[in-house]
């Protein structure tokens, strides 16, 4: 069973005295050539690239300036320590053990609009891209087509190596899922919903989904669930398993 989650805007680089584990990203060439390009880009530019101000902009700018390899812990971070959205808060990763972590390196990939495809032990530099930017990168129009099929020939190189059951569990992003290609993934993928009842209907509110999806790894690796069925007891934060709303494919949780 292999668990997806989207990256986060939000990066802290802060130092962490958890675990001295780390590995390097499988795509580093790929994102020194992603950095090669982005480094023309100037800050006004970057700010229309990705719709953000200025200040940010600026800082991004002088980020991608200071990227360089080779990646060590002196220069760069643990991935999975590094995104501090509402998906990693849910996630809580300072709370697993040694040996939670260990599982959750085997068996967790984090996306990235840079790196491709990450372990959460993997090693990064600070940055702000985002695959479905708009710039041209070696001749293809957006991370889309420069990515191509690697990202899912890595995930089926992935599941090759474990045990269980050919499992996919999208708790990603429809932007960042999109770079995987259904038909030649070898697994079965099952998607989630997590909503809320406001006034008598279940609605999606996009800051409970990030953290719900955080909380739904956090489940697996405490569990080490390895069968479709026993993701139904899933019960984090007032959340239910609502087996009217779900499907073989899509599994629905609500509250409220």
């Amino acid at each position: 069973m292999l668990l997806l989650l989207s990256p986060a805007k939000i990066q802290n680089f802060n130092p962490q005295d958890i675990t001295n584990k780390h590995s390097l990203p499988q795509f580093i060439d790929e994102a020194n050539q992603i950095i090669q390009e982005i480094r023309q880009v100037t800050d006004l530019e970057l700010a229309k690239l990705l719709g953000i101000n200025m200040k940010l902009a600026s800082t991004n700018v002088e980020r991608h300036a200071q990227w360089q390899l080779p990646f060590t812990p002196s220069n760069a971070k643990q991935v999975v320590f590094t995104y501090d959205g509402e998906v990693y808060r849910g996630l809580n990763p300072s709370k697993f053990t040694a040996e939670e972590l260990d599982y959750l390196q085997s068996h967790l990939r984090l996306f990235s609009g840079l790196y491709g495809i990450l372990r959460p032990l993997d090693l990064i530099q600070a940055y702000r891209w985002e695959i479905s930017t708009k710039l041209n990168i070696n001749g293809h129009k957006d991370g889309y087509k420069f990515w191509g099929n690697k990202l899912t020939e890595l995930l089926n190189v992935t599941l090759d190596g474990l045990k269980e059951e050919r499992i996919v569990l999208n708790l990603s992003s429809n932007e960042y899922f999109k770079s995987i290609n259904r038909k030649k993934l070898q697994a079965r993928v099952i998607d989630f919903d997590f909503l809320e009842c406001v006034d008598g209907k279940y609605k999606a509110i996009v800051v409970y989904i990030k953290k719900a999806r955080g909380m739904m790894v956090r489940y697996v690796v405490e569990n080490r669930i390895e069968a479709f069925e026993d993701l139904k007891g899933f019960n984090a934060d007032g959340y239910w398993y609502n087996e009217e709303l779900s499907t073989e494919q899509k599994l629905v949780f609500t509250r409220g």
